[in-house]
């Protein structure tokens, strides 16, 4: 990256940092399980609510003691359960569309990051019902007030039950990208672990992964505070404690609920702190080829976080400290490599592939000028990047790069 962007760059970043304290940050109210939700109903006076899901967890039933508790009390019940797992600029527009057929007033996103990411943008575009999503992207664009919106996590990973961040994906151009504003942080949190028994081993750890992906890439930035710090060393700590538990038993309550509040501490520190080049790529995976995006930052992190280097050491230190892998008395060099060979580990572990398929190398240059975009200038990331600079990564995490290593032994 030449002088001036660099210059550019870090100058917008200093910006949003002293402007941190003064910018409307809130958290949700939170409740601990879906039955405690019979008085929040009641207080918000909703006759009718759209449920947004996926068919998956509907068929399964998870999301059965909820419809049972509205119909119970009497509140009718509008269910969009097509929501895919990057979800689309179509999915919120059918969501919206239902939500208005039906007269609804207030939202509950039951599921992981793509069903909260579908209802925030579902209440962006009710707030807005003269734009297009694609007007709305980016930070601050999203200035009116959304319906009430519960959010509801069956997996302890995105952290959206507590972000300003809602992502979509353009199918027509294969772009993924963010609306960010306060406005769209839920209102409400369920952080209940009964939900997320039923989530498989494979799901429990990419998801588990993309927590410990928030933690980190908040923690590494330039852009931190005193409680983003401290929230994401905390997350991390839960994360290496408890993630192979949930893993290895899904059933496992304390486990599992100790994901959820590290999931929840972890986007509390993003949400403030931003995230970096882990996530930047990542969404352009998605976007391209519908890569799961917690899959897409396990693969990806312990490459990112070497090519920091030694102006990411010290942090990375400190939390391999957190997560019980390196000592204090560790050079700050050692303690970043016991850090980032603990994260490889623990994909290893897990079964977390080092590599992604499919990948090809005709598209790379796009999804890296995607990456940059959404990365630069906002992300405060320890050492800056451009589009040419990001190509690296996708050829170090696609399964040729690893079949070519194999050719040369």
């Amino acid at each position: 990256m030449n002088f001036f962007k660099k210059a550019y760059c870090r100058i917008f970043q200093t910006v949003f940092r002293a402007a941190l304290p003064f910018l409307p940050y809130r958290e949700p109210e939170i409740f601990e399980s879906v039955l405690s939700l019979e008085g929040l109903f009641e207080r918000l006076g909703a006759k009718s609510v759209l449920l947004v899901t996926d068919g998956v967890l509907r068929e399964m039933g998870v999301t059965s003691s909820l419809e049972e508790l509205l119909k119970a009390k009497k509140i009718k019940c509008a269910v969009y359960d097509k929501t895919r797992a990057n979800p689309t600029v179509e999915n919120v527009e059918e969501a919206r569309a239902l939500y208005v057929k039906e007269g609804c007033e207030c939202l509950i996103a039951f599921g992981g990051g793509s069903s909260m990411d579908c209802a925030k943008a579902v209440g962006a575009r009710i707030a807005y019902p003269k734009k297009s999503l694609n007007r709305l992207k980016g930070v601050l664009r999203v200035w009116r007030k959304i319906p009430p919106l519960v959010a509801i996590p069956t997996t302890a990973g995105t952290g959206s039950e507590v972000t300003l961040a809602a992502v979509v994906t353009d199918s027509a151009t294969q772009h993924k990208y963010a609306l960010m504003d306060f406005t769209l942080i839920p209102r409400y949190a369920v952080l209940d672990p009964s939900v997320t028994f039923s989530l498989p081993p494979h799901l429990t750890a990419t998801t588990g992964m993309d927590a410990l992906t928030h933690a980190v890439e908040a923690y590494i930035g330039r852009s931190t505070s005193k409680e983003t710090r401290r929230h994401a060393l905390t997350a991390t700590a839960l994360i290496f404690e408890n993630i192979e538990k949930a893993y290895a038993n899904g059933q496992d309550c304390k486990a599992r609920a100790n994901m959820l509040k590290a999931a929840y501490l972890a986007g509390i520190a993003f949400s403030k702190s931003y995230v970096g080049y882990i996530h930047a790529v990542a969404h352009s995976l998605g976007g391209q080829y519908n890569v799961p995006h917690g899959l897409a930052n396990s693969v990806l992190m312990p490459i990112v976080l070497k090519a920091y280097g030694k102006k990411a050491e010290k942090k990375l230190h400190k939390l391999g400290v957190a997560a019980g892998v390196a000592a204090e008395s560790d050079s700050h060099e050692d303690g970043a490599k016991k850090f980032i060979q603990a994260v490889e580990a623990l994909n290893r572990r897990m079964q977390i592939p080092e590599r992604l398929k499919g990948i090809r190398e005709e598209d790379i240059p796009q999804m890296a000028k995607h990456a940059d975009k959404e990365a630069n200038p906002l992300y405060p990331v320890p050492v800056l990047m451009n589009a040419k600079e990001l190509e690296k990564f996708y050829y170090q995490v696609s399964e040729r790069s690893e079949n070519d290593a194999k050719q040369k032994l």
